[in-house]
């Protein structure tokens, strides 16, 4: 009796680990990732074709066949724009030298970031890695792109701080210009990452805090 029963509790072990396994490449595996969708039908990101801090035209098919990370932004930003840049830093350090993963800085504030402002902001955060753009171009068509393509939310009021009104949020997009990102407890996806929080090294991380090492994550997810 005692034979078969180390067989059946060998079973459940057995069966009990191929299920664990299975959950962990399902949590970890690009399906673990949602589509935003709207009305139905996933989320692409629009055509674009702006100019950046090297002087080179970037559209979109640029980006095909790399994850990336979008933000709007603007060089003389005093409240989170700094804060935003930092933990882009961050994720650019995370993926150095993987030629399959970039960054899109476009900013609200063209008529003073020509790609030369741009270029030396660059340089003065110590960007390196080779896809990350920093975006200038015509003012209606970023702010058609971020307040329509990307349902993020930018606009000029003199009255701001800076002049200008912007959310912190990074946009997480795939190898195919699908907007992704993970789902909340509840199974809705979070849609967009907060950038503008300081991420907190300390043990007691806020949840918000936690968005730059959770991008990181579903970032690596994609890029599998």
């Amino acid at each position: 009796m005692k034979k078969y029963s180390y067989v059946g509790i060998s079973l459940v072990i057995l069966v009990f680990g191929i299920w664990v396994v299975s959950e962990m490449l399902s949590r970890n595996s690009k399906d673990s990732l949602a589509y935003i969708e709207i009305e139905g039908e996933r989320k692409k990101v629009p055509e674009f074709e702006f100019t950046n801090q090297d002087g080179e035209t970037i559209s979109n098919e640029d980006y095909l066949g790399k994850v990336y990370v979008v933000e709007f932004f603007f060089a003389t930003c005093p409240t989170i724009c700094p804060i935003m840049n930092e933990n882009l830093l961050e994720v650019q350090d995370a993926f150095y030298g993987n030629m399959n993963f970039g960054i899109a800085s476009f900013t609200i504030n063209p008529e003073h970031d020509t790609p030369e402002v741009l270029k030396e902001h660059a340089e003065e955060l110590s960007v390196k890695h080779p896809h990350w753009n920093f975006l200038t171009g015509d003012k209606e068509q970023i702010y058609e792109l971020a307040n329509k393509g990307f349902n993020i939310y930018a606009r000029q009021d003199a009255a701001a701080e800076g002049g200008f009104e912007h959310s912190g949020f990074f946009a997480l997009i795939d190898q195919e210009g699908y907007l992704r990102s993970r789902t909340d407890e509840a199974g809705n996806p979070i849609i967009f990452y907060q950038g503008s929080v300081p991420r907190d090294q300390t043990s007691g991380k806020s949840h918000e805090s936690q968005q730059i090492d959770i991008l990181i994550e579903d970032i690596e997810i994609l890029l599998k």
